[in-house]
């Protein structure tokens, strides 16, 4: 509103000078001062009039829009955001359960059904080399290369089991929940730098090598994990909406493997020339919704397709 329509509005709401609507709604004569000057008068001050006169419609400010739409994207993640505690148990039981089926009841001890060590560290060690191998970071071979940012995602998932796992090890489903949960809420990036990707995820094996070697506490090695790992999955371009679908595909996948001979070497990867991976993918990508159950006969019936 500018000032000169504001000394007409004042007039039909029955005032007899500024100084009387100025007292009215309590500023300062030199607030008054400052709108005279500029010939502009403050949004707050223009909703005001618009309630004392009665009218429905709300008076145009572009600044309350603009500051609207920016808002938007936020106000939808932390609404996104209420369902994030529910999707993280769900992950964390999916991923105990397939512990549970692979490696034998008490494998948070240390050691799977058939006594061979379990090292969650060291998995997710060459689970972060397997995804920096997904870039251009040699300096002597194929420099001007793309990134391979589909792969780069599955291998973040990888790490993200290897990490539940390690996780769970330390403590249980309920506190798991609580130590991750406040770290789901982050704004993936659009336009990803790879040079910072790998830095990021390097450090992901630093901390598991300060832990290896006693340099680091194991449970605040847990929280600085944590951190980290959702650090790498916003510079990589990767939401947790997106994280946990894919979670879930690859803990089915994980499942479908162990159910058709992957632990006794008979289970075939390629599946008429692309990797299940990649199929799994696929698949992904044509459900709004995740199920366990649907997606696993959808494997069932592309595996059935390369015997």
């Amino acid at each position: 509103m500018l000032y000169k329509d504001l000394k007409d509005s004042i007039k039909s709401l029955g005032f007899l000078s500024i100084e009387d609507f100025v007292q009215y709604i309590g500023v300062t004569p030199s607030d008054v001062l400052e709108w005279e000057e500029k010939d502009q008068v403050p949004y707050t001050i223009s909703l005001i009039i618009h309630l004392l006169k009665g009218e429905k419609e709300l008076p145009n400010n572009t600044t309350l829009d603009n500051l609207v739409e920016e808002c938007l994207p936020l106000a939808e993640l932390l609404e996104e955001a209420s369902s994030f505690p529910h999707k993280l148990e769900e992950m964390f039981l999916l991923q105990k359960e397939l512990n549970d089926s692979t490696n034998g009841k008490n494998w948070e001890l240390g050691r799977n059904k058939f006594g061979k060590e379990i090292n969650w560290l060291r998995c997710i060690h060459m689970e972060v080399a397997e995804l920096i191998d997904s870039t251009p970071w040699k300096h002597w071979k194929n420099i001007n290369s793309e990134p391979d940012m589909k792969n780069i995602h599955v291998e973040l998932v990888d790490i993200w089991h290897f990490l539940m796992s390690y996780i769970l090890q330390e403590t249980n489903v309920p506190k798991a929940v609580s130590l991750v949960n406040t770290h789901c809420i982050y704004e993936a990036v659009v336009d990803v730098d790879v040079r910072v990707m790998v830095k990021e995820a390097e450090k992901l094996s630093y901390i598991a090598l300060a832990i290896e070697t006693n340099n680091m506490p194991s449970f605040s090695g847990v929280e600085r994990f944590i951190d980290q790992f959702f650090r790498c999955c916003k510079v990589s371009g990767l939401s947790f909406t997106w994280l946990q679908k894919l979670y879930i595909g690859k803990n089915c996948l994980n499942k479908f493997r162990q159910d058709n001979g992957y632990k006794e070497g008979t289970y075939i990867k390629e599946w008429n020339g692309k990797e299940d991976n990649v199929i799994m993918v696929s698949h992904l990508e044509t459900m709004d919704n995740v199920s366990f159950e649907i997606l696993y006969n959808k494997l069932e019936e592309s595996y059935s397709k390369c015997k």
